[in-house]
């Protein structure tokens, strides 16, 4: 063994460092100096730990049957990790929150030793799923018992981290001998698509979230449940040729990061197997009286996977079930198991609630949930149908009792452990209880005077020779606790590992997640050696273990790895889906109806070439006529878009005046508008405004600090916000995203980065308990940073806000958060800079009014989540700049949404299940008078729920109590009024149930539902109606939107919804709604988007063109075979995106940015496709010569005609001197040129494709005079020298 720096030996806890130490110590898990060797951050504090005594006693203790430790929370971490010494750990907590701050700290001490066992986030008998994440997760540990040595690299499972919910409940026997797919270069992945398919994977077209895959051609997308990110693998035949990670947003691959070795695992415990079919099947003819029950079971037996189907593990899987320790102490029955009860009090009591609560749950019959929810499955009362053998099973299904665990493990011959607080003995003799004495470091908690104090003690312990471990979350922490402890005349070492345990004398600040610190006595070998003084006055000193959260208060939010990820700015993939039936727009043509994609040659024989046509029915042009067709070739799909506005308008003739005075009328009210609009852009360009200047090293230190991995979109709003800011134009931008996106975040960067420069921040938001909120997230993002931050709001005394105003005056206040309180006159500012507006939504027209006088000067940065129907009218203009967040954050679920009648028992039983996972509820009443008889009702229902009202009349002090009291888990049950609908953001409150929601709009049903589902576990929404209700069309059309609209994000479609039930008519006042059903949305945000560059320009000073002119579709129609083959793309939406992508292409980056990422998602096109990029060169040549129409003509296609061109006389000579033959029609500006032919006389044949394209532009730029353009590679070539004389030759030969 290495000696340490201070030259004293360590003796190992046993005659020498075990192999679990060793093998712990060996994997890369490391966040510093120390990754470099491989240690986990805190590898080398843990070797000098095991030298004291109380943990020498824990060890000594290993393989005794039953033994309950008495010891402080902070220390569970500690004592587990002796014991994983010797023995292989099973932990039990009592709730999930605390298994995953267990697993934390116990990774930062062993590395991948340690795996958390996750709890399905259903219970045993719902109709739901568990997630493909909880899965795989669950399935790669008990892999990894059964098979260590699976994957090269990954060390054996030593601990084992499991809530009591995922304990109790029984797993099917042979799930960790189930096979993953290993993906790596050269593997080979023979029949790799069917096997995911059995796996439970979801075939798709385009991979979104884990659990699905792709296959397109050679190219196969895999999102692996229990990987980051998806993977892409390029087959060449069955192997791998290359495998890269690619990113959900835009499906571009992320360049410079290497996936590695990735296994898939299965993302679902009841595979369908011939077994699993074959019981269906007869299940499903016994059971044919139960309607969704049989058609459940028909479909499984067919072998389709069915929304939960786990809730029938027990009457299809005819294997034994059995436990977690079970499987744990098979995996390796020659080695020592302990399981370890971290608070059993708390525990049994958990246990006890989820078997009451799977009881009753049953019993709540969901039959009441209309539209969509699904009864339980009661699989006991099948068993009984099926006959009594199978009973045995179902009892083995339902969750266990602890004491049944208990003598399980007994039965296996595994130790049974204890460990609680100090008082708690439990049901443990004293005989066989371990005392540890365990006492915590200084806590200041963040009190300024605490933590002078605080130092002072560490000082004082380190001046003597102590060792001082201090932990930290993030590199900006660390980095500013070395600082500090250096002010305070503390050495500073970086990091440890166990050949340089931390030094006497000096704190080491190590980068690692700890909940609380710790004293642990007597580390240092108590004979001191002569040659080192330090060590011997050491050897009485404890070593003193500190962390983070005992300075700061705060809680340690989440794991960030800190990693940043590679990001670029590229348009995010939304494919077209459009079904048969749905309107869309042509700019040219008017509204008309989407038929098919059709693919039609053209030709016969060698001539033949194919293209593909988008069919769209038009109101026929004679009076009982049939429906005119239009085929619109998929180069001019820029023309198209989807249609939304009124409720059903009617069909526009082809070749009619009526779309034309349409859009006209449409023009003409746009232009008032964009007037308007644009005096303000002129003002807001004219005044003077401020240019921040770029980030600070402040402002990476506090952006580090956030705990979570920004998602895409929300990495590019910000640095789109901080761009505005560095401008000196004054900013105004609109960041749309849904509910709980991350704008938050956005918001406290932007006003950081204005404090930095000396300016004054204002946050304005509509009510006072956002108010407090966002005054308590800033607060704690911006802890010890020099940044004064108040509030203003009915909660602040006139007392205190008589000093915020005067404090806003005297330049003492930085950041001030309030409501429209702000806006009243006689608020005086010395120097503000930026003005925040959240849920801009909610503010009246007067509000606006006073925002809008602010705005001319000072950067505004506005809010909102559910944008369309009410914040339209600028940021679609173009006169406000937007930014949208569409990406969830990572580990969220999409809320599930109960849309039915109200019944108490569906009530009782909702609250009840989200008081065993710890949850909070909250319980909208939205009338004051009886809201106090609905709480007492609901006290009635749930007696050990403790439930509190609030509403906005209460008085102040009343409702910041109530509000406060709710957020720090004091109540379980908040029933209020639409209050909670904006802003308010408690991660533990994950059930909503709204009385009465017929009578709410779209947009704040919406906003309600995203109160809750705001964490990693899985939120409910009940929305109730009376049961004698009878509801009216619109209510029934909200509530059934809301219901289906559940994803992640729906914020967008229920906005378009809303926008279609309500008309256009309140969105923009009442001279526009006509106009926007009358073109549809799209057509009108592009109108407003024209107009107000017009003007724009104008008030530029640059010319503009005020005609009526409009952009004429460029159509071509030759001899190419240009179209995107079904065999290099499949899926129909998928084409149609890609098309689009061409068609709006304007520039020959455009191009070749579309062309790269179908290369990266679909593998090297076919030729038929870089003939489509060399239409849409020509295209451009065509827009660039003023040419509308390159059409074939004539008998048998003999000609091309080009119009309009219009010719001099000179260059009518030049026609004829250059393609004889050819005609000029005056009149019509039309060219009609003969088409080339390869070869002379009878056996001449018409040229096509590539070069018949070449040729058209060559015509098109001859005549005109422009530059030759090369329509194959886009490259403009030189016209002098040598590469011209080439050309001209090959021109020769194509007359």
């Amino acid at each position: 063994m290495t000696h340490t720096s201070a030259q004293t030996p360590i003796p190992s806890s046993d005659a020498s460092v075990s192999d679990a130490a060793r093998a712990a110590a060996h994997k890369p898990e490391g966040k510093d100096a120390s990754e470099g060797m491989g240690w986990p951050p805190l590898a080398g504090v843990v070797q000098l730990a095991l030298q004291s005594p109380k943990l020498q006693g824990v060890l000594a203790s290993v393989g005794e049957p039953r033994l309950h430790i008495s010891a402080i929370d902070e220390a569970r971490s500690w004592v587990a990790r002796a014991i994983a010494e010797k023995s292989v750990v099973v932990i039990v907590t009592a709730t999930s929150r605390e298994a995953q701050d267990l697993t934390a700290e116990l990774s930062d001490m062993m590395g991948d030793a340690v795996a958390m066992f996750p709890a399905w986030e259903t219970l045993p008998h719902e109709r739901l799923s568990p997630g493909s994440e909880t899965v795989g997760a669950r399935l790669k540990v008990l892999r990894r018992l059964a098979h260590p040595h699976d994957i090269p690299g990954e060390q054996p499972i030593r601990v084992v981290v499991a809530p009591a919910r995922s304990f109790i409940q029984p797993i099917m026997k042979g799930l960790g001998e189930r096979e993953p797919i290993i993906l790596a270069e050269d593997t080979d992945v023979t029949g790799i698509a069917t096997r995911l398919a059995e796996m439970g994977y979801q075939h798709v077209d385009l991979v979104g979230k884990r659990g699905e895959f792709a296959v397109r051609g050679g190219v196969v997308d895999i999102f692996p449940s229990t990987a980051e990110l998806p993977v892409r693998a390029e087959l060449w035949g069955d192997e791998i040729s290359d495998l890269r990670a690619f990113s959900v947003g835009d499906q571009r691959t992320i360049e410079n990061f290497d996936p590695g070795v990735v296994p898939v695992y299965p993302c679902r415990e009841l595979l369908i197997d011939d077994g699993v079919r074959a019981r269906a099947e007869k299940m499903a003819r016994t059971h044919a009286s139960n309607a969704t029950l049989a058609d459940a079971l028909t479909k499984i037996s067919e072998g389709v996977a069915v929304e939960g189907m786990e809730s029938l593990i027990p009457v299809l899987f005819d294997g034994p079930m059995v436990t977690l320790p079970e499987e744990v102490a098979a995996a390796d029955p020659s080695a020592t198991t302990t399981v370890l009860v971290m608070s059993p009090e708390k525990v049994q009591r958990r246990a006890d609630d989820l078997i009451a609560t799977g009881k009753e749950f049953v019993k709540a019959g969901w039959e009441a949930a209309a539209m969509g929810a699904e009864s339980p499955i009661d699989t006991a009362a099948l068993a009984e149908a099926e006959g009594s053998n199978d009973d045995l099973n179902v009892d083995q299904s339902a969750y266990r009792s602890l004491g049944a665990m208990e003598k399980t493990a007994e039965h296996h011959g595994l130790s049974w452990w204890t460990c609680a607080p100090p008082g708690f003995l439990g049901s443990a003799e004293p005989s066989s209880t371990l005392e540890l004495d365990f006492s915590t470091g200084p806590q200041p908690k963040g009190k300024p005077g605490d933590v002078e104090k605080a130092m002072s003690e560490l000082h004082d312990h380190v001046a003597h020779g102590g060792r001082l471990v201090f932990t930290a979350l993030t590199p900006a922490s660390t980095q500013r606790m070395s600082g500090r402890f250096r002010e305070a005349g503390i050495g500073v070492t970086p990091d440890a590992d166990p050949q340089n345990p931390p030094a006497p004398g000096k704190a080491t600040v190590i980068r690692a997640v700890l909940h609380g610190g710790l004293v642990i006595p007597h580390v240092d070998d108590a004979q001191p050696t002569d040659s080192d003084n330090a060590a011997s006055s050491a050897a009485s000193r404890p070593l003193l273990v500190v962390a983070e959260t005992d300075f700061t208060g705060n809680r340690i939010a989440a794991y960030g790895d800190g990693r940043r990820r590679p990001r670029r700015k590229r348009n995010r993939v939304d494919p077209l889906s459009l079904n048969p039936g749905d309107l869309v727009v042509h700019e040219t043509h008017g509204i008309g109806r989407f038929v098919k994609m059709q693919e039609r040659s053209v030709g016969k024989g060698a001539d033949a070439t194919r293209r593909e046509y988008m069919v769209l029915e038009y109101a026929p042009s004679k009076r009982g006529g049939a429906a005119d067709h239009l085929y619109v070739p998929m180069d001019s799909l820029d023309l198209l878009s989807r249609y939304v506005g009124g409720e059903n308008p009617s069909l526009s003739k082809m070749g009619g005046s009526d779309w034309k005075n349409t859009k006209k009328k449409a023009r003409a009210a746009v232009r008032d508008i964009a007037a308007d609009l644009v005096q303000l852009y002129a003002k807001r360009q004219a005044a003077p405004g401020y240019a921040f200047s770029p980030d600070t090293p402040w402002q990476r230190e506090m952006e580090d600090n956030f705990p979570f991995t920004e998602t895409e979109d929300q990495y590019n709003a910000i640095e789109a916000v901080k761009e505005d800011m560095e401008k000196p134009v004054p900013m105004d931008r609109v960041i749309v995203g849904d509910v709980g996106y991350g704008k938050t975040e956005v918001a406290v960067r932007a006003a950081f980065k204005a404090v930095q420069d000396g300016k004054q921040v204002v946050l304005l938001v509509p009510t006072t308990l956002l108010a407090q909120q966002h005054f308590a997230t800033f607060s704690e993002r911006m802890e010890g940073f020099p940044i004064t931050i108040r509030q203003l709001s009915r909660f602040t005394t006139p007392k205190q806000a008589r000093e915020v105003l005067t404090g806003l005056a005297e330049g003492q206040v930085d950041i001030v958060i309030g409501t429209h309180r702000l806006l009243q006159t006689g608020v005086q500012w010395k120097n503000l800079g930026l003005v925040i507006v959240d849920e801009e939504q909610r503010f009246g027209v007067e509000h606006k009014e006073h925002i809008k006088a602010l705005r001319s000067h000072v950067d505004m940065l506005t809010m909102s989540a559910t944008p369309i129907p009410r914040t339209l009218e600028m940021s679609m203009a173009g006169i406000r700049d937007m930014s949208t967040i569409l990406t969830p954050p990572e580990d969220r679920h999409p809320v599930l949404t109960y849309v039915g009648v109200q019944e108490d028992k569906q009530i009782a039983a909702a609250i009840r299940r989200e008081l065993l996972r710890d949850g909070q509820v909250f319980y909208v009443h939205n009338r004051v008078r009886s809201i106090e008889q609905a709480a007492q009702h609901i006290r009635e229902l749930v007696p050990e729920a403790r439930v509190v009202v609030a509403h906005g009349q209460m008085n102040e002090d009343q409702l910041e109590n109530t509000v406060e009291g709710f957020w720090d888990r004091e109540y379980d049950v908040l029933v209020c009024t639409t209050i909670v609908e904006t802003g308010l953001d408690i991660s533990n409150a994950n059930t909503l149930i709204v009385e009465n929601a017929h009578h709410m709009g779209l947009a704040q049903l919406h906003q309600l539902r995203g109160r809750v589902g705001r964490s990693r576990e899985r939120g409910y929404a009940y929305f109730l109606y009376p049961p004698l209700q009878t509801l009216t069309e619109t209510s029934y059309d909200r509530l059934s939107t809301i219901a289906q609209n559940n994803d992640l994000g729906a914020g967008m479609a229920v906005a378009m919804k809303d926008l279609e039930m309500r008309g256009a008519g309140n969105v923009l006042g009442a001279e526009q709604s006509g106009h926007i059903a009358g073109v549809g949305f799209d057509l009108y945000v592009r109108l407003v988007g024209e107009a107000v560059e017009a003007f724009k320009a104008m008030a530029d000073g640059k010319p503009i063109d005020g005609s009526d002119k409009e952009n004429k579709e460029t159509r071509i129609d030759i001899n190419v075979d240009a179209h995107i083959p079904t065999s290099y793309i499949a899926s129909e939406r998928l084409r149609l995106a890609a098309y689009r992508d061409l068609a709006q292409a304007k520039n020959e980056e455009a191009l070749q940015n579309v062309r790269a990422e179908l290369v990266d998602r679909y593998g090297q096109p076919p030729q038929e496709i870089d003939r489509l990029l060399a239409v849409a060169r020509l295209r451009m040549v065509c827009r660039e010569c003023g040419v509308t129409d390159v059409v074939a003509t004539g008998a048998n296609k003999a000609a091309i005609s080009f119009s309009p061109i219009e010719l001099p006389d000179s260059g009518r000579v030049r026609l004829g001197r250059l393609y004889p033959g050819a005609q000029y029609r005056a009149t019509t500006h039309n060219v009609v040129v003969p088409a080339p032919k390869k070869g002379r006389g009878i056996r001449a044949q018409a040229v096509k494709d590539e070069e018949l394209l070449q040729w058209c532009a060559d015509v098109m730029t001859s005549l005109l005079g422009k530059p030759r353009r090369d329509v194959a590679s886009g490259v403009q070539p030189d016209t002098t020298g040598g590469k011209s004389h080439q050309k001209n030759s090959t021109k020769s030969k194509v007359r």
